[in-house]
C-alpha cells in the first residue's frame, strides 16, 4: 500500500480505480486503440496502455454476483430494477399507459424434500420451529420436532431435521429441471388464458399478449423458487391496451391452473417434478403495499445473488476437489455430493450436474423476461456507454468526429485480474466501497 501511494503514477492509478466504480476484481488489459479517417487514412487519435501505471488499463469485471464484487453487482441490480420498473409504469421506451394494464406478482415455490428448520412469525412474534407434542421418530432415531425460536441469522435455518431422511437427490434434480418447468408453466398459462376466453393460442395473439419478467431465488434449504411479474397487454405489446375481457381475475385463474397442472419428468429415473403447494399470487397496484417500486426492488435484489447464500461456494467445483475440505455447510456439502454422484451417470449427462454443482444443480438464467415486457439490459448498457462517450468528447479525452466516418482498430490482451490486499484498502478509501473480509486467499 505504501509502495502504491509513493508511485509517481499514483494519481493516474487512482483515476482508473474511480472509473471502475470501486470494482473489487478489475480486469487488467494491455493494448491500444486507434481511430483513422476512412477517407484519407489519417490517424485521428491513438490510445495505448503504455502510458498507464504498470502498462495496464483496469476495467470493471461487470459480474452480477454481489459476493464477488459488490460495486459491479450494484450496477447490475440497478439495471434490473429499471428494466422491471419500466414494464410496470413505463419509461425506457415503454409508454406510461402500461401502468393501467392488469399485472400480477407471482411466487412459484419448490416442493418439500424433507422437514427443515424454519423461522416462523405471527404478529411480529417468533414461533417455535416445528413443535410436535407427539412427534414421530424417523427410521434413524431422530424426533421430527424442534421447539427452538430461531433467529434470522441462525445457521440451522434450512438444515434438515434428519439429513439421512432428506431427499438430496430430489432437491438437486428439481433445481436442474426447474427451467424446463418454468417454460412449461408459461406455455400452460397462455393455453389456459386463451381457453377461458374461448380462443385458441394462435387467435389469442391477435387480441392480447402475456408478458413477464422473472428472477430465481435460492431458499435456505438449497432449492430455487421463482418470483415473476406477469402482465396483460394488447396485440402490440405494451403499446396497446388489453381487451376488456382480459381481466386480472382471468389471469389469476390461468396462473393458478398452470402452476398446479404442469409437470416435468426425468424419464431415466422415472421421477416427475411439479411446483410446490405454496403459490402466492398478488395484484400489483400503484399505491398500497405492493407498489411498482417495491416489486422492482424485490426482484432486482435477487438478481445479484446465487447459491452462495445457502452456504455453498460462488465458483465452480472441480471433480477432483476434496468436498470434505471445502469451507461450506454440511447441508450444502451433501447437496454438492449428490450433484457429483448423479452427474457421473451417463443417463443424466444432459443435466450437467457436475458442471453446476456449485449452483446445487440449477443451470438456468437467474433473470429472464419475455421479448415485449420492456427494454433490455443490452439497451441500458448501450445508453450508459453512449453517455460516457459523450462525456469523453466534452472533456477532450477524444477528438470530436463523426462515428460513421471513422475506422476504429483495436487490439487488447488479457493481463490479469484483481487487486492486491494493499490496493484493496486504497480502492475502498477512494470509492467508499466497503472493504471485504480479508482471507488467506490472495485473490
Amino acid at each position: 500500500m505504501i509502495s502504491r501511494l509513493h508511485d509517481p503514477d499514483y494519481d493516474r492509478w487512482a483515476c482508473q480505480i474511480k472509473r471502475t466504480g470501486g470494482c473489487r476484481q478489475p480486469i487488467h488489459l494491455r493494448g491500444k486503440v486507434e481511430h483513422y479517417d476512412q477517407a484519407t487514412g489519417h490517424l485521428l487519435h491513438r490510445y495505448s496502455t503504455s502510458i498507464e501505471p504498470n502498462g495496464i488499463l483496469r476495467v470493471p469485471c461487470k459480474t452480477r454476483r454481489a459476493s464477488r464484487c459488490p460495486a459491479c453487482a450494484e450496477v447490475y441490480r440497478a439495471d434490473t430494477y429499471q428494466l422491471v420498473r419500466a414494464g410496470l409504469v413505463g419509461g425506457k421506451g415503454v409508454p406510461e399507459t402500461v401502468s393501467s394494464h392488469p399485472c400480477l406478482f407471482v411466487t412459484l415455490t419448490a416442493p418439500s424434500f424433507g422437514v427443515v428448520h424454519a423461522r416462523r412469525e405471527k404478529n411480529g412474534k417468533v414461533l417455535p420451529c416445528h413443535p410436535r407434542r407427539d412427534a414421530q421418530t424417523c427410521p434413524h432415531g431422530r424426533a421430527m420436532s424442534c421447539t427452538d425460536h430461531h433467529s434470522a441469522d441462525d445457521p440451522q435455518l434450512g438444515e434438515p431435521l434428519c439429513p439421512e431422511c432428506y431427499d438430496y437427490d430430489g432437491s438437486v434434480l428439481f433445481n436442474a429441471i426447474s427451467p424446463e418447468l418454468w417454460r412449461r408453466f408459461t406455455l400452460a398459462l397462455r393455453r389456459r388464458f386463451a381457453r377461458l376466453n374461448g380462443l385458441t393460442v394462435k387467435a389469442l395473439r391477435e387480441h392480447a399478449g402475456i408478458a413477464f419478467a422473472k428472477v430465481a431465488e435460492y431458499q435456505r434449504r438449497g432449492v430455487v423458487h421463482f418470483h415473476a411479474v406477469i402482465r396483460l397487454d394488447g396485440p402490440d405489446g405494451p403499446n396497446s391496451p388489453p381487451p376488456p375481457w382480459a381481466t386480472t381475475e382471468a389471469l389469476t385463474d390461468a396462473v393458478d391452473h398452470a402452476a398446479t397442472a404442469v409437470t416435468a419428468q426425468i424419464k431415466t429415473l422415472e421421477r416427475t417434478f411439479r411446483w410446490g403447494t405454496q403459490l402466492d399470487i398478488r395484484c400489483i397496484t400503484m399505491d398500497g403495499d405492493l407498489t411498482e417500486q417495491a416489486v422492482a426492488g424485490y426482484v432486482a435484489k435477487y438478481a445479484t445473488k446465487a447459491a452462495e447464500c445457502t452456504g455453498t461456494l460462488d465458483r465452480r467445483i472441480q471433480p477432483l476437489d476434496n468436498l470434505d475440505a471445502l469451507p461450506i455447510r454440511d447441508h450444502a456439502r451433501r447437496l454438492i455430493g449428490a450433484c457429483m454422484r448423479l452427474g457421473s451417470q451417463p443417463s443424466l449427462a444432459e443435466l450437467r450436474l457436475t458442471h453446476w454443482a456449485h449452483m446445487l444443480g440449477f443451470r438456468g438464467h437467474f433473470s429472464t423476461k419475455s421479448r415485449r415486457y420492456s427494454t433490455t439490459l443490452g439497451e441500458l448498457r448501450a445508453a450508459r456507454e453512449e453517455h460516457m462517450r459523450t462525456e469523453d468528447f466534452s472533456t477532450g479525452r477524444l477528438p470530436l468526429f463523426k462515428e460513421d466516418t471513422v475506422l476504429v482498430v483495436a487490439h487488447w490482451q488479457y493481463a490479469g485480474q484483481g487487486l492486491s490486499i494493499g490496493e484493496q484498502f486504497l480502492a475502498a478509501a477512494l470509492t467508499g466501497v466497503r472493504l471485504p473480509t480479508i482471507s488467506g486467499d490472495p485473490r
